[in-house]
């Protein structure tokens, strides 16, 4: 068969640790085939793609695309070889239309001067009904689903013409219509010869997307395999060394659990935009349980983050804290008063990817590491190995946490957060491109802080987690509560119902919301 891509003997190490994230990769993809590319994070798959695409150099290997030697030394380069990556975080200018992002750097223009926005718009959405996506070039991306900004993402490559087609952890926020949605477009491409690699520790995806599935561990290939030769529990077990089901026990709120944070009919506007981004939302998160919120993004999730964080106002109403006012009193006072927090964005406010790994661990505790008056670097640095022992996590305390692996990363904000929680925990997305060993880690954490008694908040759109870790469950849809179940009830849903929920086509009744 054709190969599209032949990558042999690829090496690549990061001299700022003298981690060596491929050792010897060989690797092929075939002409019209769609691989899984698996491995636990850390495992260098994503190092791989990036090196394939261009975005990282290797020292030793060499690469063949449709049979020929290349050295492709940046993602410009890649793009004039056909190859295309959609990245796990979307780089679209939310105020630009769909035409303007698909075309931006090679914008068509009349006369060979002005930028011609017609002729844009024209040539978009030839591409997008050729590929039959659901949506129109001159829509603004910010009013998208997410399932439709993605799909923003794979017309700019296409529209480039790529007939390799990288996807980084692409379902990790779609809910379970948008992702049938996307394998339906993504079987399609297929049959029309492009040649897709998806990167995923998704065990149910990986059998129903793939012709074959190529694993990784700890920087070296473990082995290629055809799809329908193995399971989810083989390919568990080569991923991680031995076989995990993500499996949490449920609690049921007694007696003794005590309101800790309450939210009465809580309203967040935007200016200039006539719907509310949040509206009358009304919610008790109590002690020992853990309280999920489902929905698709842009429905209200992010808002009630940013909300529970301190970073935007109520218009009206008010959030209690054990009974006490803290309405719109800000994220450092929050803080002061027990806010433990661990966002969705790991690498623009859960961290600071240029400080290290110790200076993350202490920020905003570095009082309690002073000695006459200065900071007791050998009682921090022993602080930070003993979490990082306790965390599993791979790294040291001087290191720059920007040069760690995503899992670990979010293995330091859980350490620093879940040390310091006093009665209640906000997770917002928390196991967002976490492979499996990593994402049981984190739900095991958080099962542990709700049997202290903690009020732990979980926000999310991945429907699997909510349903995996959740006591009780709140279902958003365009800032309103729209339906709430015990833990027990959603499980005897099958998930296109709750999801039906998520995208607004259900609606439960008021007594029951």
């Amino acid at each position: 068969m054709e190969l599209a891509v032949e990558m042999r003997n690829i090496t690549k190490t990061y001299p700022e640790n003298n981690l060596r994230a491929n050792d010897g990769i060989d690797f092929s993809l075939r002409k019209g085939e769609i691989l899984c590319l698996a491995g636990e994070n850390g495992a260098g798959k994503t190092t791989l793609m990036k090196v394939l695409y261009g975005l990282e150099s290797h020292e030793k290997g060499t690469i063949r695309i449709r049979g020929n030697q290349e050295n492709i030394s940046s993602p410009l380069v890649a793009n004039r070889l056909g190859i295309g990556m959609v990245h796990q975080h979307f780089m679209l200018v939310e105020d630009f239309t769909v035409a303007q992002n698909v075309v931006m750097g090679i914008e068509p223009r009349k006369y060979g001067i002005a930028y011609d926005l017609k002729k844009a718009v024209s040539l978009v959405n030839e591409a997008i009904a050729h590929h039959h996506f659901s949506i129109e070039a001159d829509m603004l991306v910010r009013n998208l689903t997410v399932g439709q900004k993605q799909q923003v993402e794979i017309i700019k490559m296409l529209y480039r013409d790529v007939d390799i087609l990288i996807l980084d952890e692409p379902t990790t926020v779609l809910t379970e219509l948008e992702i049938e949605a996307l394998f339906s477009s993504l079987k399609q491409l297929a049959k029309r010869g492009k040649s897709l690699i998806l990167i995923t520790h998704k065990l149910k995806e990986i059998i129903a997307i793939s012709d074959r599935v190529v694993v990784m561990r700890q920087g070296k290939m473990l082995g290629t395999y055809e799809t329908k030769d193995v399971n989810e529990q083989q390919i568990s077990a080569l991923m991680m060394g031995k076989s995990i089901s993500l499996s949490i026990k449920h609690a049921k709120r007694t007696d003794e659990s005590q309101p800790v944070i309450e939210c009465k009919k809580i309203t967040v506007l935007r200016q200039g935009q006539e719907r509310p981004l949040l509206k009358d939302l009304n919610f008790t998160a109590y002690s020992g349980e853990i309280l999920g919120f489902a929905g698709v993004s842009g429905n209200g999730l992010g808002v009630l983050e940013a909300v529970l964080g301190g970073f935007i106002p109520v218009f009206d109403g008010k959030i209690l804290h054990d009974g006490n006012d803290i309405t719109n009193i800000g994220t450092a006072q929050l803080r002061r008063q027990g806010l433990a927090y661990v966002p969705s964005d790991r690498l623009q406010i859960g961290s600071s990817l240029k400080a290290s790994v110790q200076e993350n661990i202490i920020v905003g505790e570095s009082r309690s590491f002073r000695k006459n008056g200065f900071i007791d670097q050998r009682q921090v640095t022993k602080h930070t190995n003993d979490l990082l022992e306790k965390y599993s996590t791979k790294g040291t305390a001087q290191m720059p946490i920007g040069t760690m692996s995503g899992g670990n990363i979010q293995k330091v904000i859980l350490a620093r957060e879940i040390e310091r929680y006093q009665d209640y925990i906000v997770f917002s997305e928390p196991t967002w491109g976490l492979d499996i060993a990593s994402s049981q880690f984190v739900y095991e954490q958080m099962a542990s802080l709700r049997d202290k008694g903690a009020a732990v908040i979980l926000i999310s759109s991945n429907l699997d987690e909510i349903l995996t870790i959740s006591d009780r469950i709140i279902v958003l849809y365009r800032g309103t509560r729209v339906a709430s179940f015990v833990g027990d009830e959603a499980r005897n849903l099958s998930k296109e119902e709750i999801g039906e929920y998520m995208l607004g086509i259900r609606k439960q009744g008021a007594s029951h919301v």
